[in-house]
């Protein structure tokens, strides 16, 4: 007797039970393909711009407890890490938030701008289209929120509005998942980064760097670049460019939240897939009783159990992923969303795996049936 046969018979036989049992895990598995989903937005959207910039390391200012605004590079530190042994190359990188408005629109919104004197160290990595600034006022935007062509006009301070002396930015490329706070993000020339500056604080003395983006020299890593650095001066604080985004203020907080669901949703399935079995277990005792009878070997009816299993998880899988496409592909109000192969494959073989296990406690009562009991009217013991 075949498990495979077994199986397909009793699915055949109970389809709105299995029916819904698949719908509950294609559920689950869409509620944590989505959850996914948000965390990589939301924190794309805090420091996307971060991952996309192009210097391998930046280095902070303590004081400025690794956020771009926040932090400030007085020239005297800026010389001290130019001249640390093994820098080959440096440049000046700025980030601000300002009022802005787009394409002579009356509404005001926010606009991060971030300014390098050199593209190669700060400026965007990729460009998903257009091409990079080659000339004054042009500008780099997230994808998410500008289209080649806009125009972004900063609106001056004390102004009450865009004024004719307003900077202007014209969008002539485009990067995606390039957001810094949550906002829309342009990356500039420092020309022009310096212009908005003092158009927005026209007090401001002199416009001073957020942090330096560095490059090492052949032959030093970014790890030991970092390390000279900061043994160089205890006003430094050097990242590299994939830490400067994991330990950003918030991302930590952002994971972990979303991580405590994570461990639910992986608890759920598995005792959900478990509990069913279990009851279907006990509910036909007195039938595997009997096939056991007649010859059925407790290993068939153990296979046929997990059989039962894989197909409904596969179903759910199949089912929630399928619910999923279309959700990855929207925005929710500022993140964007994104379908992650990488997600659905890990949470795919996860979720199978955790599934398998669930099924041990109604295969051990399977093998624990004991064939004379058929004569007596007995169960599963």
């Amino acid at each position: 007797m075949r498990p495979v046969f077994l199986a397909l018979r009793e699915l055949r036989r109970a389809k709105a039970r299995f029916g819904l049992l698949v719908a509950a895990v294609g559920l689950l598995v869409f509620l944590i393909l989505t959850q996914q989903a948000l965390q990589d937005g939301l924190l794309t959207s805090f420091v996307g711009a971060i991952r996309s910039q192009s210097a391998p390391v930046l280095v902070y200012s303590v004081d400025g407890q690794r956020t771009l605004q926040g932090s400030v590079i007085p020239p005297d530190l800026e010389r001290t890490i130019t001249e640390v042994d093994g820098v080959g190359a440096s440049g000046r990188i700025g980030q601000g938030t300002f009022t802005a408005t787009v394409d002579g629109g009356d509404e005001e919104v926010d606009a991060a701008v971030i300014g390098a004197d050199d593209p190669d160290l700060g400026g965007p990595e990729d460009l998903s289209a257009g091409r990079r600034p080659e000339a004054p006022g042009e500008a780099v935007g997230s994808a998410a929120d500008y289209a080649l062509g806009d125009v972004v006009r900063i609106v001056p301070a004390g102004s009450g509005g865009a004024g004719s002396d307003a900077p202007e930015l014209t969008v002539v490329g485009l990067v995606e998942d390039a957001q810094i706070q949550v906002s829309p993000t342009l990356f500039v020339a420092w020309d022009d980064y310096e212009e908005v500056v003092l158009a927005a604080n026209p007090d401001a003395r002199e416009v001073l760097p957020s942090v330096i983006g560095v490059a090492p020299e052949d032959g030093v890593s970014e790890a030991e670049l970092v390390e000279r650095i900061n043994d160089a001066s205890a006003d430094a604080d050097a990242l590299t460019r994939q830490e400067a985004a994991d330990e950003a203020p918030g991302v930590s907080q952002v994971r972990q939240s979303f991580q405590v669901l994570f461990l639910l949703y992986g608890l759920v399935v598995p005792l959900v897939m478990g509990l069913f079995f279990l009851i279907i277990t006990f509910q036909k005792a007195a039938s595997l009783t009997l096939l056991r009878a007649i010859g059925a070997r407790s290993g068939t009816l153990v296979r046929s159990l997990l059989v039962q299993v894989l197909i409904v998880i596969v179903g759910g899988l199949a089912l929630g992923t399928a619910l999923y496409a279309p959700l990855s592909q929207l925005r929710v109000g500022s993140i964007a969303l994104r379908f992650d192969v990488g997600a659905v494959v890990f949470w795919s073989v996860l979720l199978l795996v955790l599934g398998l296990l669930s099924a041990v406690v109604a295969a051990r009562r399977v093998l624990a049936i004991d064939p004379i009991e058929a004569t007596t009217g007995g169960g599963a013991r």
